[in-house]
C-alpha cells in the first residue's frame, strides 16, 4: 500500500510518500516540504493571516497534486498547533477543504503525543521498557510515557520554539534578561506538570527536528551517517549548546553544523525549553529517536487496516 502522509505543522506543511504494509518497516518513497512557519503567522487577534492562508493552501494543493503523480492509494492528512490554535481555525479548513479537496483532520495536542509515542515506542522496541517521550514542535511541547504502546501519560504544553521565538524571544540575538525571563517563563510552565503521573521509565527518548538540531550541535553523529547510528543529547551538552548561542544572531546559527537556515532563529527557543523538560524530568540524557508523529499516523493507520 502507498500511503502519503500530509503534516500541517507549526513550521512546515510536509508530504511523506510510504509504501506501506502491515507488520513491515514503512519505506520512504518521497519527501517534500513548504516552510511555512504558520505559527509565526497568527496575528494580533489570534487568527491566521491572509499570507498565511494563502501559503497554506498553496502547499496543500502542491502537496495534494504530488500524491496524485506519485499514485498515493490513502492521503491522511493533519493539522497540529498552528491551525489548532488559530480563531479562525474553522474557516481555514473549510476553503482548504473546498479549494483543495483535502480534509485536513485537527489533531489534538493529546493526540499528537499519544501519536508520536506509538512511532518511538516501535522504533526502540520493548525492550526499551517503560518510556518517556519528549517532542518539540513549533507550537507545542509534548509529553508521553507508558509502559505499552498507548501511553498512560500525554500531555500538551503551549511551549513551541516557534510560539516562544514569536511571543517572546525578542531581539537577535536577544537580550540577557530577556533570555533569562523566558527561561523563568518556560520553568514555571513546567511546574505545572504532575511529574508524579509518569511512574518512573526505564527510558527516555526525545524527537523532532529541533532535538536532533540540538543534539548534533552537542556533538551526536551527523545526519550522514545514517538513519540507524545511536544519537543522543546529554543535559550536561545540552546546557553548554545553551551557553554558546544564546549570544548568537540567527545568521550565525544557521552557519552551524545540523541547523536549517528556515529553523536558526528558533534554536535557542528550542534549547531553553529542551533543558526545562529535562530538568524538570530530571533526565540526564535522551535518545534521538527518527521516527515521529508522521510515522506515527502512518503505523495507526496500518493497525486500523488489518
Amino acid at each position: 500500500m502507498r500511503l502519503g502522509v500530509l503534516d500541517v505543522g507549526s513550521n512546515t506543511v510536509h508530504l511523506l510518500v510510504v509504501d506501506a504494509y502491515h507488520g513491515a518497516h514503512p519505506w520512504p518513497a518521497h519527501s517534500e516540504k513548504a516552510v511555512l512557519r504558520l505559527a509565526e503567522q497568527l496575528g494580533p487577534d489570534g487568527s491566521l493571516t491572509p499570507a498565511g492562508e494563502q501559503a497554506l493552501l498553496a502547499a496543500v494543493r502542491d502537496a495534494r497534486l504530488a500524491a496524485d503523480r506519485l499514485g498515493v492509494d490513502e492521503l491522511l492528512a493533519f493539522a497540529t498547533s498552528a491551525v489548532r490554535d488559530a480563531r479562525n481555525s474553522s474557516q481555514v479548513l473549510a476553503r482548504v477543504r473546498a479549494e483543495t479537496g483535502v480534509e485536513l483532520r485537527v489533531l489534538s495536542g493529546a493526540d499528537e503525543a499519544r501519536l508520536t509515542f506509538l512511532a518511538v515506542r516501535r522504533w526502540f522496541g520493548w525492550s526499551a521498557g517503560r518510556l518517556a517521550v519528549l517532542d518539540i514542535g513549533g507550537g507545542s511541547l509534548e509529553i508521553a510515557a507508558g509502559i505499552d504502546e498507548e501511553p498512560t501519560f500525554a500531555v500538551s504544553l503551549p511551549l513551541g520554539a516557534g510560539r516562544i521565538t514569536r511571543d517572546r524571544l525578542a531581539g537577535d540575538p536577544p537580550a540577557a534578561y530577556v533570555i533569562d525571563e523566558v527561561r523563568a517563563y518556560v520553568a514555571a510552565t513546567m511546574e505545572e506538570l504532575d511529574v508524579s503521573r509518569l511512574e518512573g521509565f526505564d527510558r527516555a527518548a526525545a524527537t523532532s527536528k529541533t532535538f536532533r538540531s540540538l543534539a548534533r550541535l552537542a556533538g551526536a553523529a551527523p545526519s550522514g551517517k545514517g538513519l540507524w547510528a545511536p544519537r543522543a543529547l546529554t543535559r550536561t551538552g545540552l546546557k553548554q549548546v545553551l551557553g554558546f548561542i544564546r549570544r548568537m544572531p540567527a545568521d550565525a546559527i544557521a552557519e552551524l553544523d545540523g541547523v536549517s537556515p528556515q529553523r536558526s532563529h528558533q534554536v535557542l527557543a528550542g534549547a531553553i525549553v529542551a533543558l526545562a523538560a529535562m530538568d524538570r524530568l530530571d533526565l540526564d540524557a535522551v535518545d534521538i529517536c527518527p521516527w515521529a508523529l508522521r510515522e506515527g499516523v502512518i503505523l495507526r493507520q496500518l493497525d486500523l487496516s488489518t
